[in-house]
């Protein structure tokens, strides 16, 4: 299952967005370092599902008449500070929290009002622009600590007449979810001394951020729009990096209520429709949420989770099938189960994320639209629905 991992400074709103996102109970509190110990739940990310190409709906639990939600974890550590990769506040925990993350959402408190080290101050009081590079820098710079602890091993491997700098790399960078082609990826574009011996503390540190940027990618959410001046949104906004403007607290609030049949609202809808059953102060305050989401929309938390995975990952779901005519599995459940694979994926990708056993098996695949066998080359696009021939099946 993909990690989505949920960065930035104490008191932004992660705990907040992660409650959101999952609906888990953690500790929310106004005051820094409110997580400890990391929170690990189930979120998901949202697509089309083909059932809408149907008459009739699917009946997948993930599926709310054509609005597929398709399962990822969701981590929520430790806030970080500056200095953190030297083990300031709860850094060094934090920071090894991410090692398995595939993607990282930045949560910035839009509103400024936080300080740098989470501490509550008025609205406007602090720049949200100066949270934004720090976390990137604290990352590149922990990183870079463990490159040049290991490097000594680098170098008593690089007397080996057999040495190979992209597999040593390789083998010190597979903590951190490089794999071989990362590294390999990274090298060709780095100039460096073909000598380990030589190289100087720029080498590893640029070895270590263009490491970070292609194995940890990030995404900003803009928090607290519902209550942040919006000069301070569109400053964001400007950012030559992706950011999604986002209330955790809105997201939340609309959760609740829809939970308790007060709105109507899925995850990721741009607008939301207010019940009868509501008070005059809950119509007020849904009213005033539903014009924050009606001008940036939605509250963008679920905007945030579907462009980490599905632009910053370049994933695309597909869905296996037993049934090509019906799209259903042997139980005649349609549409049953949805996987996100990386773009370029195929078929025979497809066999081996439903079983290790059915990929071991695989003979060809169908595609469900068409009817007609597919190459096992075939790249895989978002929303296919494919009916794998195994011998496991």
């Amino acid at each position: 299952m993909l990690s989505i991992a949920l960065a930035g400074k104490p008191n932004a709103g992660k705990s907040t967005f992660y409650t959101a996102a999952t609906m888990a109970d953690v500790d929310v509190a106004n005051y820094p370092f409110t997580t400890i110990d990391a929170n690990r739940g189930v979120s998901y990310v949202r697509t089309e599902c083909p059932c809408l190409e149907r008459d009739e709906r699917c009946n997948a639990d993930d599926c709310a008449d054509g609005k597929r939600y398709v399962p990822i974890e969701l981590l929520d550590v430790a806030g970080l500070v500056p200095g953190a990769h030297e083990g300031k506040g709860l850094g060094n925990q934090f920071l090894d929290e991410l090692t398995n993350a595939d993607v990282i959402v930045n949560v910035v408190d839009a509103s400024g009002g936080t300080t740098e080290k989470g501490e509550p101050v008025d609205i406007g009081s602090h720049d949200p622009l100066e949270d934004i590079d720090f976390v990137e820098e604290e990352m590149d710079l922990w990183l870079a600590g463990i490159v040049e602890r290991n490097w000594e091993s680098i170098e008593r491997k690089s007397r080996s007449p057999d040495f190979d700098v992209d597999e040593a790399l390789s083998e010190m960078l597979t903590g951190f979810g490089a794999s071989p082609a990362d590294v390999a990826a990274v090298l060709r574009d780095l100039e460096y001394p073909e000598d380990p011996i030589q190289w100087d503390d720029d080498h590893r540190e640029a070895l270590a951020r263009d490491v970070r940027r292609r194995t940890k990618p990030i995404v900003v959410a803009a928090n607290k729009i519902d209550v942040a001046p919006e000069e301070n949104v569109e400053r964001l906004l400007d950012l030559d990096k992706p950011v999604i403007p986002t209330t955790a607290e809105g997201e939340l609030a609309l959760r609740r209520a829809a939970e308790s049949d007060l709105v109507a609202y899925d995850p990721g809808d741009e607008t939301v429709e207010i019940g009868d059953d509501v008070s005059d102060a809950q119509r007020e305050a849904l009213e005033g949420l539903a014009e924050t989401m009606d001008e940036w929309d939605g509250t963008g938390v679920q905007s945030a989770l579907d462009y980490a995975v599905y632009d910053l990952l370049d994933r695309v779901t597909a869905y296996p099938v037993e049934d090509a005519s019906k799209w259903s599995d042997g139980s005649g459940n349609v549409l049953p189960d949805a996987f996100l694979l990386s773009r370029g994926s195929t078929p025979v990708d497809l066999a081996y994320s439903v079983h290790s056993d059915i990929g071991d098996g695989y003979l060809h695949a169908v595609d469900a639209r068409s009817g007609r066998e597919v190459s096992d080359s075939y790249e895989l696009e978002e929303g296919d629905v494919i009916r794998i021939v195994s011998t496991a099946s």
